[in-house]
């Protein structure tokens, strides 16, 4: 694994990076708020192999995935994601749990999943055996026994009006104040859209898979259109076995 391009000084191009230099490269500022999106895809733009993500993940992708999920404070998925690529209790080793802890931070993310219709259930794994607390962000016409159900595991956070979807702008502010300033998100597409529309999206890392997936599967993003184009500044460039990790960040975040 090496650095093709940063943007910082924190790593230099073209040297093969450990551990802890792969570490400095997705570090952040963490005194601002940040939501980053976090998806690998083929180089066909598929998000998907076979109807899930997992076909298009590698070594690399996981490395920096462990790194991403070590940092945040709160893992931000939609519910969909969570039953179809069958998410289990966000959990770290010890080591990262130790590192956490030093730096200030909880030993564990918090895993928060936006779910309108709270299609999820109570005894999923992702709720029911969670570390910490998890946090489902729901509208305020979703079903109130499902509602009920999930929260003797989870805290419900309603966030929108009456006759709408769930407003991600007002959940995200909601999340901040919890003090999750640092969120990580692993999708999935439409969420992806819905965050892009409200314009909440800081920074996307993009693992590049070097697979030709065909058509069929979808793109990272799908669903809401958007009032126009937003610009991001390359962070880095990490290349491993033909894997290309992409950071792009909004320039005003970028150090």
């Amino acid at each position: 694994m090496r650095a093709l391009y940063t943007h910082s000084c924190s790593v230099a191009p073209d040297v093969e990076l450990d551990g802890e230099a792969l570490e400095r490269l997705y570090a952040t500022d963490r005194s601002t708020p940040r939501l980053r999106m976090n998806f690998v895809a083929s180089v066909d733009g598929a998000v998907s192999v076979d109807g899930l993500s997992g076909g298009l993940s590698g070594p690399a992708d996981k490395r920096a995935f462990k790194v991403l999920r070590g940092w945040c404070d709160g893992l931000v998925v939609a519910a969909g994601t969570v039953l179809a690529e069958d998410y289990g209790p966000v959990t770290l080793d010890a080591d990262r749990r130790a590192r956490r802890v030093a730096a200030g931070l909880a030993p564990t993310p918090t895993l928060v999943v936006v779910s309108g219709s709270l299609s999820i259930g109570p005894l999923h794994a992702s709720l029911a055996q969670a570390p910490v607390r998890p946090i489902v962000v729901t509208r305020p016409d979703a079903p109130d026994d499902r509602r009920r159900a999930l929260a003797e595991v989870a805290d419900v956070l309603v966030a929108g009006e009456p006759g709408g979807g769930v407003d991600l702008a007002v959940a995200l502010d909601a999340l901040h104040e919890r003090g999750l300033s640092q969120l990580l998100c692993e999708g999935g597409p439409q969420l992806f859209a819905a965050l892009t529309a409200v314009d909440r999206v800081d920074e996307i890392c993009l693992t590049l898979s070097p697979l030709l997936a065909g058509g069929g599967p979808g793109r990272i993003s799908t669903g809401v259109g958007t009032a126009g184009a937003r610009g991001l500044t390359l962070a880095h460039v990490v290349e491993d076995a033909s894997v290309l990790l992409l950071r792009y960040c909004r320039p005003s975040l970028l150090h």
